[in-house]
């Protein structure tokens, strides 16, 4: 049996704070353990100022902790779930997804409480292609600008940059306890999170006898339902995490309720549609909305966008 656990992350102040609280709640568990954190560089850390839309390759922000799980070098890797290709190598797997956090996107401006407010021609920033296709297709007079760096630097640019507001993801502000002045969570009716969003990964070798059980009770079932729903869509529409779909399932008792949405770049073309079923049909529920979602044109929307930019090419950001 192990004495001592070494956790594998990423260095940003997110990833270490996300690390952090499944590390407290692992020592909680297993006080007899010692748990350290060991800080890995990805490639999408390395790159900052690229657009990540432009930038190929799978596992942007993950790769790196995959290799020194498989080589043995951490026992467990702490992603942010969105960031995790669909399809894991073969020889690891998800050990434990825990309580997911607020999935919502977040609009945060100088006074607007919502999208609507923001004046004729807003600049708004954001690193998502999904959010920008999304704001583009509710209000197409918006001027989308990337936007890459963690929380701080993006408050930072807010203030000095000229713009009137950016988008995040609230899981990220919930999770660094970053004080706003004005902030507006943006209903799933007029955005919809990528998949994922707001749920944590934990990454263990498949069976691994050791790590398995120490990680394991921290998962949480309903969210592993859910994400396992939203990911089964994002597979079967072979979307990277750079092309703008959006998606959230939802467990209510035993019964899943799945949404998702297709846009084109530009907002012109969007497709929305949803899908409900038990929760013991998780993928399945993902899977048949995919299929709806292609035969209402999505496949032809994803089609134009991949000849634009690279798939797979990264995570959404915070």
């Amino acid at each position: 049996m192990k004495s001592k656990v070494i956790i594998g992350s990423r260095g940003s102040k997110l990833a270490l704070a996300q690390t952090n609280w499944v590390k407290a709640q692992l020592e909680k568990l297993n006080p007899h353990l010692e748990f350290s954190i060991e800080i890995i560089h990805t490639r999408g850390d390395k790159i900052t100022d690229v657009a990540l839309s432009r930038i190929g390759g799978k596992g942007l922000f993950t790769k790196e902790l995959e290799v020194a799980l498989q080589e043995g070098r951490i026992d467990l890797a702490v992603h942010s779930l969105k960031d995790l290709p669909t399809e894991l190598p073969t020889d690891l797997t998800l050990g434990a997804i825990p309580e997911r956090e607020n999935p919502h996107d977040l609009l945060i401006s100088n006074g607007i409480q919502n999208l609507r407010q923001l004046p004729i021609g807003a600049k708004i920033g954001t690193s998502s292609l999904r959010r920008k296709a999304q704001l583009l297709a509710l209000r197409p007079d918006f001027e989308v600008l990337d936007l890459r760096g963690n929380l701080d630097t993006r408050l930072t640019k807010l203030k000095t940059t000229g713009l009137n507001a950016i988008v995040v993801a609230r899981a990220g502000v919930n999770r660094l306890g970053t004080p706003l002045d004005s902030a507006y969570e943006i209903p799933f009716e007029e955005m919809l999170p990528a998949v994922g969003q707001g749920a944590l990964a934990i990454e263990i070798r498949k069976g691994d006898k050791d790590i398995e059980p120490i990680v394991s009770p921290i998962d949480h079932l309903p969210t592993r339902q859910a994400v396992e729903a939203e990911r089964a869509l994002m597979l079967e529409l072979e979307g990277g995490c750079q092309v703008p779909i959006g998606a959230n399932a939802q467990v209510r008792k035993e019964t899943l309720e799945l949404q998702a949405v297709i846009c084109s770049l530009d907002g012109k073309k969007i497709i929305r549609d949803s899908n409900s079923g038990p929760v013991t049909r998780a993928k399945e529920i993902g899977v048949e909305l995919a299929q709806k979602l292609f035969k209402s044109g999505g496949e032809e929307i994803l089609e134009e966008v991949r000849q634009i930019t690279p798939t797979e090419a990264g995570a959404n950001g915070p």
